[in-house]
Order: structure tokens, then sequence, then C-alpha cells
């Protein structure tokens, strides 16, 4: 779908990237093309020469017919168009001006005119990048509004070194297509091709992107394919089949991807997966709930647009990452077993049990969890805990066999912006329970098997919470504050009077400014910073945790609440081992567990320790005591063997 070269009449052909849009033409001027099924006439006026600035005396032209096509498709080549010149859509006899539905760039926002963009323009400096693979990774999500207080990708790019510094390989970059207001976590994107003028311009972008390149980080991008936010939305001005009510979503309209009218439709979204892959030269994206791109279709529209996405990116690797609520592993299957070819899946089990092993509440979604050892043992070495078993919080079975799936095709995490923001304060989970409980857990994140992933901040022990926000006009807002109440009333704390009554109002910019990050925490919460990096590190440069295609681990439950994992080598001596203990101190004797035993010739020595004092820890004593192991409770251990002699 790279080149689309349209017979266009009295101007010869042109060359086009995408099916829809305003290009620049290599021998001059700008071709526009829109799908409009349902109109009769649909012109262009094209306000040239300010460049995206309102100047006040910038020309703008009498609007200009397009040429109808077949399938309600409009097209023509305008010779003076050209690159920073604005333009709307007219339609039929109406003269209320539109955006491009495919618009590259909305300098004003989803309600004002479009920008003509040209894409070749940047020099990119990252000719030898091969891109990503998802194992061995470990990727650290941010909102762009937030990780920095200026919030843009000039200033989250002169972060990019200090990322990398601390081991982190791929950032995943929350939504950024263009919303409307001052403030969105991006979810309510209504300009797919469009990256948010609030952050910089398509150009502020690549240089992060190319910033990134050059550090040795990929980046990927969240990208919604379910819904199209409530303000600025103006496909169905263009055509009522974008849209299908067959299907409902939480949010808003699901998308028509098989229903009448679907063609056009779907290329509009398959063809985005690959603009964001080929003219921002991203190593990936994350697909937003996925359970909702509803598709009976032979061929899937996200087997469609995974494809599109890696047929973009030419030689360089990507990664497809999906979140599926419902715990679909064939999505990650390729397409000759039944599935559509992504790469990984974010593991909400994983967190689920974790969270309540941290703070020992399981309300709502969580009471489908323990947090026990069996449970985190599980999740590590075979990805979802639910697999098809009877979920009593759903009320119906949940989840599929994911046994043949490659531990490092599950995203692990600890924080993320839903969950973090899925209580009443927003707080970070360091604030939510022990500390040694925080840094034994941290450890298994970043030891574990799956592919672990860090929440802006987390790092360091971020204090600034994260918590929903969006600036919506004055009629939405107090909507979207009451359906935030309405959402956390599922947990029975946070439904009472007493909580309903601090919830933060989305719409208050104050709400916005509290969640960005404070970068002398790195400075002030060193011990925290220092274990993060020392874990990444060590899972960067230990061989046996390197992912390969046999299993290379194993592991084994010691109580309710202690647990290891065994890393094998090349030979005994290169085997690990993780040991965790949730609850008090623990003494473990006797000793009837095969994972336990040390090579041969050789006794197991701690090489880490959660309790370092340099972690802020209480210190750790020695592990064997006489004929017994003594293990602190609340900690983790990472272990290795040591040639000894044992008469």
């Amino acid at each position: 779908m790279l080149a689309w070269p349209q017979k266009v009449s009295g101007v010869g052909t042109v060359a086009r990237r995408l099916a829809v849009g305003a290009e620049v033409q290599p021998r001059g001027g700008t071709h526009f093309r829109v799908w409009a099924p349902r109109c009769a006439r649909v012109r262009v006026q094209v306000r040239a020469g300010d460049r995206g600035q309102e100047t006040g005396d910038s020309e703008v032209s009498e609007p200009i017919d397009l040429h109808a096509e077949e399938g309600g498709y409009f097209a023509a080549l305008i010779p003076e168009a050209q690159a920073g010149d604005l333009y709307w859509f007219l339609l039929d006899e109406d003269e209320l001006q539109l955006p491009d539905p495919a618009s590259r760039f909305q300098p004003k926002g989803p309600h004002g005119p479009s920008e003509i963009i040209g894409p070749s323009a940047y020099a990119w400096g990252d000719a030898n990048w091969q891109g990503v693979r998802l194992s061995g990774q470990v990727i650290y999500e941010l909102h762009l509004g937030t990780f920095t207080r200026e919030g843009t990708w000039e200033s989250a790019a002169r972060e990019l070194a200090e990322l990398a510094s601390a081991g982190i390989t791929v950032v995943e970059v929350m939504p950024v297509a263009a919303f409307p207001g001052r403030f969105n976590w991006g979810y309510d994107g209504v300009d797919l091709y469009a990256p948010c003028a609030l952050y910089g311009r398509p150009d502020d972008m690549r240089r992060f992107v190319d910033r990134a390149h050059q550090l040795g980080i990929g980046v990927i991008l969240d990208v919604v394919y379910n819904h199209i936010g409530p303000d600025g939305n103006y496909l169905k001005r263009f055509a009522a089949e974008y849209f299908t009510d067959l299907h409902t979503t939480d949010w808003g309209e699901a998308i028509n991807f098989y229903a009448p009218g679907c063609g056009p439709v779907r290329e509009f979204f398959i063809e985005n997966a690959g603009y964001w892959i080929d003219e921002f030269h991203l190593d990936g994206l994350r697909l937003d709930a996925t359970q909702n791109i509803y598709d009976e279709s032979e061929d899937h529209v996200i087997a469609a647009l995974t494809r599109q996405a890696r047929s973009q990116a030419g030689p360089r690797s990507i990664i497809i990452v999906a979140e599926n609520e419902p715990q679909e592993a064939k999505l990650v299957r390729s397409p000759d077993q039944g599935g559509y070819g992504v790469d990984g899946l974010w593991n909400d089990d994983f967190h689920h049990s974790a969270l309540v092993a941290l703070t020992g509440h399981n309300e709502a979604y969580y009471s489908d969890y323990l947090g026990r050892a069996e449970e985190l043992v599980a999740a590590c070495k075979h990805g979802y805990l639910y697999q098809g078993q009877w979920s009593q919080w759903q009320e119906k079975h949940r989840g599929t066999p994911s046994a043949d799936l490659p531990p490092w095709a599950f995203i692990t995490f600890l924080e993320n912006h839903d969950q973090v923001s899925n209580s009443l304060r927003g707080l970070r989970i360091h604030q939510l329970t022990h500390p040694g409980l925080y840094r034994a857990l941290t450890a298994l994140l970043l030891l574990a098997p799956g592919t672990p992933m860090l929440f802006q901040g987390q790092e360091f022990g971020a204090s600034t919470p994260f918590l929903f926000f969006a600036d919506h006009h004055a009629e939405l807002a107090p909507l979207v504050h009451k359906g935030r109440k309405e959402f956390l009333s599922q947990f029975p704390s946070i439904a009472t009077e007493e909580s309903q009554a601090i919830i933060d109002d989305p719409a208050s910019e104050e709400t916005f400014r509290r969640c960005q990050l404070d970068w002398s925490e790195r400075q002030r919460n060193e011990p925290i910073y220092r274990m993060h990096k020392d874990l990444i590190r060590l899972r960067r440069e230990e061989p046996a945790l390197a992912p390969r295609d046999e299993r290379w681990f194993e592991g084994t439950v010691l109580g309710d609440k202690s647990f290891l994992l065994r890393y094998y080598g090349q030979s005994g001596p290169d085997d690990r081992m993780l040991l965790v203990n949730l609850g008090t101190d623990k003494v473990i004797s006797p000793m009837p567990e095969p994972l336990l035993a040390p090579p041969p010739g050789c006794e197991w020595a701690i090489r880490w320790s959660s309790e370092d004092v340099a972690y802020g820890g209480l210190g750790t004593p020695a592990l064997l005591m006489h004929d017994h192991w003594k293990m602190l409770g609340k900690s983790a251990l990472w272990l290795a063997p040591e040639e000894c002699d044992h008469g």
C-alpha cells in the first residue's frame, strides 16, 4: 500500500504514500484525497504561505473542487499548495470548514485547520539502526505531557540518555494522536495521523525517535483502534460507515471493520499502523484494548495491520504488543496457526497477583487473586494464570491456553497508567506497601523470565501520583468526572460517600500538573534508583537470564509466601537462583526440593540482596545457618554457585 499512483484529470500521474490525506508531490504541489461516499461534492480551501502560523495576512484560496473517483473518493492536485500551508474540506454545499480525517498535523487542535506536512524533509541519522525484538527488552511506559514539566518531545528527548544509562531498551509512549483540550491521557484521540500539537511538531517527534535510536533505545507507540474520542471527531461527517452499531465499547462507537462499507475503513486503520512505522521510524506499536476491535472477517484487521506495520519497517525488526483483557493467546500465534502474528501481550494476571501480595487487598477485579507464592511462580512459568478457568469476578470462563508461547511474549509490570490510576489517590506501589515487599517484588519483576515494563518514575520511586485527567468542554467534563466515579465504585472502599467526594476532577489542570514527574527525586530517592539500575544490569549481564528457545528456568513453591526460580546456564556453575520470601523470616529445613540442590562441588552464595543497606534495607545475614537456610522476611536473594570443599 506504499504507492498510490492516481490518474487525475489534467494533471497526470501523482505519487501517493497513503490512500487518503494531503501529500506533497516530488514535482511540486500537493495532492489531496479524501473518502466521502455520501457526498456529491467535496472542495478544499487552502491558506497559503503561513506555515501553520496565524499571521492574519496570509492568502486564502477560493474553495477548489476535488474530482470524484470510484468508491466515494475525491481527489485533486493543487499546484500552489505546499508544505506548511493550512487547509480545510467543505462537503456538498455546506460552508463548514472541516479538518482532514487523515491530517498529518493539527496545529490549532482537532477543531482547527489541517496542515500540509512533507515527511521526507527530516534528515534522519539512524541509517544503521536495526530495530528491536521483544526478547531481552526492558520497556518503559511514559506519557508525554507528564514525563517532564514542559511536556514536549524536546524535553522528553533530554531524558533519554539517563534512561539508557539505567538500562531501559524500549520506550512505550502513550497515545499522541491529536485530542481536544490542554491535557489528556491520549485515548480520546480523534486525528489518528496527526501527532498532538501540544507536544510539538511532527519533526519534534522524529527527533525524539532519532535521538532514542542513537542511544540504543527503541520507541513504540500506543495506538487506539477500538474507538474514536467524543470531542473533535468529524469522521461521520465524511462517512457514517466508519462506525457500526453491531457492537459497543465503554468509550464510544465501535469501528466498522467488517460490516457493509468497511473496505475504506479497514484501509484507513491498517495504513495508519504502517504510517507510524514508515514516516516516524517507530519500532513498533502497542494496540489498546484489542478485545474491542471487532472483526469477523477471514483476515482479522489486527493481523492485517500487523503485516502492514512490518512491511513498512523494511529490514528493521519491530514489535507489536497487544492489550487484551480476555487473554486470547491466539493474538501472538502465527497466522499459519490461526493467530494474528503480534509479538507480546500485557499480562494483567501477573500484576493483579503481585499487587494483592503487596497490599493485602483484593477488591473488585483483584478478587480473583490471593497473591500467594504459587500464583507468582505460575505467572512466571506459564504467563497467564487464567487460561479458561472460571472467574468469580466476571462470572464466566476467562483466558485461553498459552503454554506454547515463550515467556518473553508476556509483558509483566507492577505499575502502568491504568493500574496506578485505578485507585483513590493514584499512589505508586512503594507508597502502598512495606519497603521490603516492594524491593522483593521489584526483584521478581526485573529478574523473572517475562518482559518487564516500568511506568514513568517507578525506577526512582516517584512520589507524584498518576491520576485520570482529560480536559473536555464544559458540557462533557462533568459527565467524564461522573463516569470516573462510577468506574471506581467497583471497589467497595472507593464506593463510599467519603471516598467518592475526594476523587480528583479529571478536567482540573491541578490534577494534570500533580502527575508531572519531579526529576530531582532521582537524587533524593537514590537508593531505589540504584536498586533498579543494579537489577537491570543483572538482567543484562547474567548469561543464565538470557532468553533461549528451550526452557531455561524452573520454579517451585517453598511455602505460602516463599518461592524460588532457578535458571540453568551452560554448565552447573553457571546456574543462578532467585529466592523470594514475602512473609516473615523463614527457615528452610529440611530441604526435600531438588531445585535447591547446588551444582556438584559447589554451594550457593549470595550475589545480590534486596535487603542491601545501599537500597535502604536492613542488612543481609548469611544464608547458611549451621545445617539449614534462614531467609529474612520480605526479601529476595540472587544466588550463584561457589566452589567449596564438602569434606
